[in-house]
């Protein structure tokens, strides 16, 4: 009688929920199966095997609920950033903070719990989620509103070019005011308008600066100290903001003059650099380029681009009248998402860009609907010889 053949061990080999390690879904490569517990059931995911550990080891049970140990670190996938708190300053001048609302101007170098004062200005595109409201995502922009920014792209295209230099600045000056909300609550409250400055290098090979009444300059672009917290009873520790590289969202002027002037080419890099934002991704489109305008001071080919750009995107509709931060009384383009509407004022006449406003189109526990979050005005762009030096004339 033969004798019966050996029975052969497979190799160990990938799990059968996920037979070609290429062709794992996200979720699968983060959480592999975990071995077959105790009981015979195989655990998945990293909750399980950690009720499995406990389970098995006090002691381990004991330095998971801690949160420390090398062992806890262990088990965090490689590819998951750890969530830190980052505040500017030392930590004896720490405040709570809240967040709000405000106009997308090009950002300082702010933490992501940054001190603030008294009211608390309220932060970019924070307040209400969901649905964008009436907007719809396959409306094209309004007959009248694309009238207007094409007048607006044809007035761009006729301006003298900027005479900024390498190794100089551009400057822009401008009134702005961003709603605050009491720290004890209660809806936002529009402050007068105050006068901001912004010096930002041709090159980009040097920080910018920021400067507004009643506070400190401010660089722009640089790597300033902060301090970070791992989690919450940690001990702080002293490190920097690195620089992030030149984008639409993290403009130098080089980098805006060598933006693209075809609108359609201009739209789809915009829109692949704000991807990473939340929210409605027109949205995001038009507050990129509306800051761009703002804050920046491209050359007329480019700028022409932009008002074409925003002539593409879905939803943009236009309003008869609206008033800049200096009261300058003009037609407006604008863009509802989440409850705020954007506008961009434009002079009657000149069809030069004025500011910006931000509005509630409905009830939120920032105000009522009607209320204004923001409002802007650019008074002046020119090329300065240094950073927080005047231009001439």
């Amino acid at each position: 009688m033969p004798s019966a053949e050996p029975t052969r061990r497979r190799p160990p080999s990938v799990p059968p929920s996920c037979p070609d390690r290429s062709r794992r879904t996200r979720h699968e490569r983060l959480h592999p199966p975990y071995p077959a517990s105790p009981h015979g059931r195989r655990a998945r995911g990293r909750a399980a095997a950690g009720r499995a550990r406990r389970a098995a080891s006090p002691a381990a049970g004991a330095r998971a609920r801690a949160g420390a140990g090398p062992r806890a670190a262990a088990h965090r996938p490689a590819d998951r950033p750890r969530l830190r708190c980052r505040r500017r300053g030392p930590p004896d001048s720490w405040r709570r903070a809240r967040g709000g609302l405000r106009l997308g101007w090009i950002a300082a170098p702010v933490a992501a719990c940054a001190v603030v004062a008294g009211a608390v200005a309220l932060a970019p595109q924070e307040g209400p989620t969901g649905p964008p409201g009436r907007v719809s995502a396959g409306r094209p922009a309004a007959p009248d509103a694309v009238r207007v920014l094409s007048g607006a792209a044809l007035a761009a295209a006729a301006a003298p070019a900027p005479d900024a230099r390498p190794g100089g600045y551009v400057y822009v000056k401008s009134l702005v005011a961003h709603a605050g909300r009491d720290a004890a609550g209660g809806p936002a409250a529009l402050p007068p308008a105050h006068q901001r400055e912004v010096w930002l290098p041709v090159d980009g090979g040097r920080p910018g600066l920021l400067r507004e009444p009643g506070a400190a300059d401010t660089e722009l672009g640089a790597e300033l100290p902060v301090y970070e917290l791992d989690g919450p009873g940690a001990t702080p520790r002293r490190t920097t903001l690195a620089t992030a590289p030149p984008s639409v969202t993290h403009p130098t002027h080089a980098y805006v003059a060598a933006l693209p002037t075809d609108p359609d080419a201009l739209l789809r890099l915009i829109r692949d650099q704000t991807r990473a934002g939340g929210g409605d991704a027109d949205q995001r489109a038009f507050t990129a380029i509306g800051t761009l305008l703002a804050e920046t001071w491209a050359p007329p080919k480019v700028t022409a681009a932009l008002y074409g750009a925003a002539a593409r995107i879905p939803g943009v509709t236009l309003l008869p009248s609206a008033k800049d931060a200096a009261g300058r009384e003009g037609v407006a383009v604008a863009r509802t998402a989440h409850g705020e509407q954007t506008q961009w004022i434009f002079d009657r006449t000149t069809s030069a860009f004025l500011g910006e406003r931000t509005v509630l189109t409905r009830t939120t526990s920032a105000g009522p609907a009607g209320a204004v979050l923001g409002v802007s005005a650019v008074l002046a762009k020119a090329s300065a010889p240094a950073a927080g030096v005047l231009p001439k004339g």
